[in-house]
């Protein structure tokens, strides 16, 4: 992977930025996103943020390498503390779990102003991106679930709107497995939730053999929830 060719992930994230976007590019790694995004011309600059000194460094070096000092700004910082209000219009957040990704937009509210579009792909998580877009106005709008190299991934795009317009259907389910996903329902979704509900039957039968707790009866409530919603989206016969 380099500034002329991403990873599939990477790519599919680039192919949601609206045409001449300000890019602010957080736990930017090497920066190779940013930099494709220009030389592809989907950007007019950009700004890299990394919190790790050794990214931090590797952007560094990228950006000079590819001689695009000019237009993409690497910074050092935590989240969204590298940009003020109305300095991006376009967020990218890629590679982190849901919850960090959650955590960095709420401790940046302050700094989303002037952005009309977030583009984030959680590693893991999803669920805790949506339930933070859908509590502060901002309308999930595309969806893309993936396979790369063996392993899946989703992708969520939101700009400023009617944050609950895509869950009217079910609120709850589009929560968890994404409303613009569970509409497709394509293998790789059928794949990744039968996954999971096989993954979560298996912790459910191993609570049912643990001792009676408070805790326990919890998560195994929740679980029993989870794989509800799931049959029911797959059409798949209660367990």
């Amino acid at each position: 992977m380099n500034e002329l060719k991403l990873s599939k992930r990477l790519e599919a994230v680039t192919s949601f930025i609206p045409k001449n976007s300000v890019l602010a590019d957080i736990g930017s790694d090497h920066a190779y996103l940013p930099c494709y995004a220009y030389l592809q011309g989907m950007i007019e600059r950009a700004i890299a943020g990394e919190v790790v000194e050794g990214p931090y460094q590797s952007a560094l070096d990228q950006v000079r390498r590819t001689d695009l000092s000019h237009v993409i700004d690497v910074r050092k910082g935590d989240g969204l503390e590298v940009i003020s209000p109305n300095e991006v219009t376009c967020i990218t957040i890629a590679g982190m779990g849901g919850t960090l990704i959650q955590t960095i937009l709420e401790k940046g509210k302050d700094k989303l102003a002037g952005v009309q579009r977030l583009i984030l792909q959680p590693n893991i998580g999803a669920k805790k991106v949506r339930e933070w877009l859908l509590s502060n106005g901002w309308e999930l709008t595309a969806e893309q679930i993936l396979d790369d190299e063996g392993r899946i991934y989703e992708i969520l795009v939101a700009d400023r709107g009617d944050s609950f317009k895509p869950y009217l259907n079910n609120k709850e389910a589009g929560l968890l497995m994404g409303p613009f996903l569970s509409q497709e329902k394509n293998d790789i979704f059928i794949q990744k939730w039968t996954n999971e509900r096989a993954h979560w039957m298996k912790i459910v039968g191993q609570l049912e053999e643990a001792p009676v707790t408070e805790a326990n009866e919890m998560k195994k409530a929740e679980l029993k929830a989870k794989i509800k919603l799931v049959e029911e989206e797959l059409g798949i016969e209660n367990s």
